[in-house]
């Protein structure tokens, strides 16, 4: 049995189960479902002192007694990968208690033929599907027997391998019974990340940088992973799971694509950031919550 520690817990986060309950249940509670059941979210994966309660607005949204299976999809931070890997283990441990992997849909994947599978090490040194872990535990602990999680490390991605993987995960995402987590910070600013892009009408550096997260944020609600491909490459906006996010974009576009019944609605219910930029020393991180509702 490979059992995947969570390395992160007592850094990132609490490793006390007790404390990490009760921060959780309050994140929660200060969201409202406004936007779900959700197909899919897009939530940050930075440590909780910084990201935890705009998290708590995505998980918020997810309807635990209908989710049987949990797709994490998160950006490689360490290691280059030209596509997609999958997990070998078949435990995940958290504060919480320890998830179970989806072996069988795991194996579907690889018999694609398009996955690769990510050693222990690369997966216990990635914080982009850690982060989500306890989260998904605590919406989902009533249900704790019932489900399992299919994590699901990106690496740097073409657009026409973008559009691949989104073909073939669309069948999954069409499923309700199915659950897309997409891990991703938004803009890194400031010289210890090479990025200070400033449009200076807005005001001060944090308000260019809420303008620049706002209109790319505006293009993923509508859901054109065209329009996002190209926003990316005129700003080079620094959002760290770009391409999970244009996976899931192009999951859905094959939905609407295939099945004419179908309608989908991504909306964003939560915006911060770790610190407000006003000089060009500073630095800062962006992180946003979406749901995806589809009918």
């Amino acid at each position: 049995m490979r059992v995947r520690r969570a390395l992160h817990a007592g850094s990132w986060y609490t490793d006390s189960g007790v404390e990490l309950q009760r921060q959780l249940d309050y994140w929660l509670n200060q969201a409202d479902l406004s936007h779900g059941p959700a197909r899919a979210i897009i939530a940050p994966h930075a440590g909780y002192q910084y990201c935890g309660a705009c998290g708590g607005f995505a998980y918020r949204q997810i309807s635990p007694v209908v989710v049987r299976r949990i797709f994490v999809l998160g950006p490689s931070h360490h290691v280059r990968l030209s596509g997609c890997a999958l997990s070998i283990a078949q435990i995940y441990k958290t504060p919480l208690y320890d998830l179970s992997i989806d072996t069988a849909v795991n194996n579907e994947l690889e018999n694609t033929g398009e996955f690769e599978r990510m050693d222990l090490d690369t997966d216990e040194g990635e914080h982009s599907i850690e982060m989500h872990l306890p989260y998904i535990a605590k919406v989902m602990e009533k249900y704790k027997n019932k489900f399992k999680i299919i994590p699901i490390l990106v690496g740097s991605l073409s657009p026409e391998r973008e559009a691949f993987y989104g073909r073939i995960l669309a069948p999954y995402l069409a499923d309700p019974k199915n659950l897309f987590v997409i891990s991703s910070d938004f803009c890194h600013w400031g010289h210890r990340f090479r990025y200070t892009y400033y449009d200076r009408s807005y005001g001060s550096i944090y308000q260019s940088i809420e303008g620049l997260d706002r209109a790319g944020m505006n293009i993923i609600e509508n859901m054109n992973p065209t329009e996002f491909t190209n926003y990316l490459k005129k700003y080079g906006n620094t959002i760290c799971g770009r391409h999970p996010i244009a996976i899931l974009l192009q999951a859905i576009q094959e939905l609407l694509r295939n099945d004419n019944t179908q309608n989908a609605s991504l909306k964003f219910l939560k915006y911060a950031q770790s610190s407000q930029c006003r000089n060009m020393n500073d630095s800062s991180v962006s992180y946003a919550s979406a749901a995806l509702v589809i009918d």
